[in-house]
């Protein structure tokens, strides 16, 4: 790593919103800079953090010129006047107005603390940091007067979904009857059991609607994605795991909805494309207009369809479910094992069905610690992934 230069001085106000995108290189990080272009009056890129795409990275700097960047190889890379500095502290900058969270797994999750400490909008993408995490990040977020915005598709529908009853000064457990998460299926939502456990991760990846990285991808096929937005939805929400359903709906037009204590239902609909809910994170509590997305039009549509999902098949809501149940250092298991078990799928060490069976056996041999803090999140974390590696070496090889 390089090390570092000195730090800037902090620039004058200029009236654009300071912006930290970590994993800048990833599915969500370029739409959000894509974003960013269609608003170059509106934002100043403060700090940029990718993984291993140096090529990309290097474009992203010359163009967007940050403070601050952060990766994980520096060998070969021109920052230019940038400043390399952890992401911890690049997200604390004064400057620093919203930290866009696109990061995969773990690592989006101390810097999303600091972050929320520093008592700045965080814009988390990421699944993992609110799963983990979500007692700890929320009542940090509580403590220091940090905003959640969420950008996940389905909780940012939501989110848009409980500003439509005007009765905001109201809890959400008092305005709220369900709230209705809304699944795809992904490739695998007609498939049989059979079928599922002989697919191969080209199978997996060929998501029927959105373009997402490969992680995220497979959660879809498997549904884990949809387990762990059950999780993220109470920790965003303050509403009860027994009032989170979740309902397939395989043209993922309809991104969620939220039934109301009288009984009426409120959906958010529009193009599957990520930039959306981006940028109404990015915009709130405006709305702009951007002729680059996408237009819904009803006119066209043929159907909007909905079913229940087949826990049979898909094992992982249940086990998201048991996990919040359970509470303590559960949720750090499930997400580390899947991660740790979804690598091995897309390495073809394993089959996509011995997904669900490890992170299920992992969270039977897990021994909680209560009330965890950011430590024992991180211990979870590591015995996860590291009896997810022995427990697949007792799988027989996949041919």
């Amino acid at each position: 790593m390089q090390a570092h230069r000195a730090i800037p001085a902090p620039s004058r106000d200029d009236g654009r919103k300071g912006l930290v995108v970590l994993g800048s290189t990833g599915s969500i990080g370029t739409q959000t800079l894509d974003v960013v272009r269609s608003f170059p009056e509106r934002f100043r890129v403060i700090g940029l953090a990718a993984g291993r795409n140096n090529a990309l990275f290097q474009r992203q700097l010359a163009e967007f010129r940050p403070r601050y960047f952060w990766c994980q190889h520096t060998a070969g890379l021109e920052p230019g006047e940038a400043c390399c500095a952890p992401m911890e502290e690049m997200v604390a900058d004064p400057d620093v107005g919203l930290v866009m969270v696109g990061t995969v797994g773990i690592a989006g999750l101390s810097p999303t603390l600091a972050a929320v400490r520093a008592g700045k909008a965080i814009a988390p993408a990421n699944k993992e940091v609110l799963v983990m995490a979500g007692e700890a990040v929320t009542r940090e977020a509580a403590r220091h007067g940090a905003a959640i915005l969420p950008v996940d598709s389905e909780h940012n529908a939501i989110w848009q979904c409980l500003q439509t009853d005007g009765a905001s000064h109201l809890a959400v457990s008092q305005r709220v009857a369900r709230l209705i998460l809304t699944a795809s299926g992904g490739p695998f939502r007609t498939a049989s059991r059979r079928d599922m456990e002989e697919a191969t991760p080209e199978q997996a990846l060929r998501h029927p609607n959105w373009t997402m990285g490969p992680k995220i991808t497979i959660d879809s096929a498997t549904l884990m994605n949809k387990g762990m937005e059950i999780i993220e939805a109470h920790w965003l929400f303050g509403v009860p795991q027994e009032k989170i359903d979740v309902v397939m709906h395989p043209q993922s037009i309809i991104h969620s909805m939220v039934e109301f204590v009288d009984g009426s239902i409120v959906a958010q609909l529009s193009q599957p494309d990520m930039r959306m809910p981006i940028q109404y994170a990015l915009s709130y509590p405006e709305r702009w207009s951007n002729p680059r997305l996408p237009r819904l039009d009803l006119a066209h549509l043929k159907a909007l369809t909905f079913e229940p999902p087949d826990l049979e098949r898909f094992p992982c809501l249940s086990l998201a479910r048991e996990a919040l149940s359970k509470g303590a250092t559960y949720a750090a298991v499930l997400c580390a094992a899947d991660e740790a078990a979804v690598a091995l799928f897309l390495d073809r060490q394993i089959r996509l069905m011995d997904v669900p069976r490890i992170v299920g056996q992992a969270l039977d041999e897990h021994r909680p610690t209560p009330q965890p803090d950011l430590e024992a999140i991180l211990d979870a974390d590591r015995w996860a992934r590291e009896r997810v590696q022995s427990l697949a070496r007792g799988l027989p090889a996949r041919v």
